[in-house]
């Protein structure tokens, strides 16, 4: 009788598992949508999505083509994956193509920031943005500082086994960090980077605002940060000093100042720098470690490149503007890295009202995933696209021109810190291969997706070059 029940019980749940799945694909079933699934109510496909990554994206796109419907991240979602579509979605805002980013990173990076916005205000804060990382301001005020902090960053590694994901991490933030704040970066720096780690892990999470979600230590780590840019907004406002610095082009106090914006915009402003920059300048970093060590051929020719212009120089001159213009390989190295590695696997748009896309209607208010990732592999595209070959990013018909180049976005959300990150990332190498050679240690395992990491750490023994 028990072992009866226990089958009857079993039947039961499948039966009622079935039936929910049924009920919410008929849910779903307006006329003129996409093909596709869409999973659990509430949850959707979202956990399907991120344990099986590519290969869930693969399978559907298998059987239903380039343009399907499904439910991930919290909303129902049109997934694109073809090259031309994708760019007409990213180039056309203006026609109810807006930034559709999870309410998780919406909440905790704050309204103001430029993601989040659109229309004027995106306008309006994008120049603000492009007025501060101007490439005027980058040779004159931003290099100087990152080759100064590169400089002392890489300085004592001689002799040692480092965690280089951890090393590029603290890189790229502290390196962030001294652009914008300068001289008081390395006084607010150790509360800023502890409360800064959690709010990035926060933005990748669902909004549950209960105790011990990253959601909620996220927006808890915000409300910390705020305080601490609060103070030090207030701090220069008492001094009569001069600062040279992001911070100090935002607060500008003189009428030359286009931009005027509220303390909310710039603190805003400030933490979407810094997160935007933190995870491709470190992860970027790291791979590019990684590829480095792994294919030798390219190791000597970035070495050459890099001894060149060391050779230009004494040995306590900077890196200038004309020696990141002449890095050429360099650049392809970084490309290369971002395509294969796939830093960022696509962003995301929403509908602001009922439109007709590709032959399909897409209601009001439903997200679009632009996933690009798949555009990286592509044979047509990339040839040989699994084998790692900065050499193809050279020549005279130069990928980065082409319209499915789309590792920095597209149209008026293209990543308005291209140029600073490839100067941070193109220092960092510089200062790296010419001073270190370096072997890996334990055969740490490397992760793709959702984020491109090492659980573990990726250990490397350095020692002098």
């Amino acid at each position: 009788m028990a072992v009866f029940m226990a089958i009857f019980g079993v039947v039961l749940v499948l039966c009622f598992c079935s039936a929910l799945l049924k009920w919410n694909e008929v849910r779903y079933r307006m006329k003129g949508l996409p093909p596709g699934t869409m999973g659990w109510p509430v949850f959707g496909e979202t956990t399907e999505f991120l344990k099986q990554g590519p290969n869930f994206m693969k399978n559907q796109r298998a059987r239903y083509g380039s343009f399907f419907k499904s439910h991930i991240l919290g909303c129902p979602t049109i997934v694109s994956m073809d090259p031309e579509l994708n760019r007409y979605i990213l180039m056309n805002e203006a026609k109810g193509l807006v930034p559709g980013y999870p309410q998780s990173m919406l909440d905790i990076l704050g309204k103001c920031n430029i993601a989040a916005v659109h229309g004027s205000t995106h306008k309006y804060m994008r120049g603000a943005l492009l007025s501060i990382i101007s490439p005027t301001l980058i040779r004159d005020q931003l290099l100087p500082k990152i080759d100064e902090f590169m400089r002392t960053h890489l300085s004592d590694w001689d002799n040692k086994v480092i965690n280089i994901q951890e090393k590029t991490k603290e890189m790229a933030f502290l390196s962030s960090l001294k652009q914008i704040a300068g001289m008081e970066s390395s006084s607010i720096s150790h509360p800023f980077m502890t409360e800064f780690f959690k709010l990035v892990l926060g933005t990748l999470s669902l909004p549950i605002d209960l105790p011990g979600t990253n959601y909620r230590r996220g927006l808890q780590a915000r409300k910390r940060i705020i305080s601490i840019l609060s103070k030090l907004l207030e701090e220069r406002r008492a001094s009569q000093e001069t600062y040279v610095d992001m911070l100090g082009c935002l607060m500008g106090r003189d009428d030359n100042n286009r931009y005027k914006l509220t303390d909310e915009e710039i603190i805003d402003l400030i933490i979407t720098i810094m997160y935007s920059g933190y995870e491709t300048v470190s992860t970027t970093s790291m791979m590019a470690v990684k590829y480095l060590h792994d294919h030798p051929k390219v190791l000597e020719e970035i070495r050459k490149e890099h001894f060149a212009i060391r050779e230009r120089k004494k040995p306590e001159d900077p890196i200038n503007c004309d020696d990141l213009k002449s890095m050429r390989f360099t650049r392809a190295v970084i490309f290369e890295t971002s395509r294969l590695a796939t830093i960022v696997n696509g962003v995301l748009r929403k509908t602001t009202h009922d439109m007709e896309l590709n032959g399909y209607l897409i209601p009001k208010g439903w997200r679009i995933y632009v996933y690009t990732r798949e555009i990286n592999y592509d044979p047509f595209l990339y040839h040989d696209p699994l084998t790692f070959n900065p050499w193809r990013w050279l020549g005279g018909n130069s990928l980065e021109s082409q319209s499915h180049f789309l590792i920095f976005g597209g149209g008026t959300r293209q990543c308005p810190g291209k140029e600073l990150g490839i100067a941070e990332i193109s220092t960092f190498l510089h200062y790296f291969v010419t001073r270190y050679r370096w072997e890996e240690v334990g055969g740490d395992k490397l992760m793709k997706f959702p984020r491109v990491e090492a659980p573990n750490g990726l250990h490397i023994r350095v020692s002098s070059y």
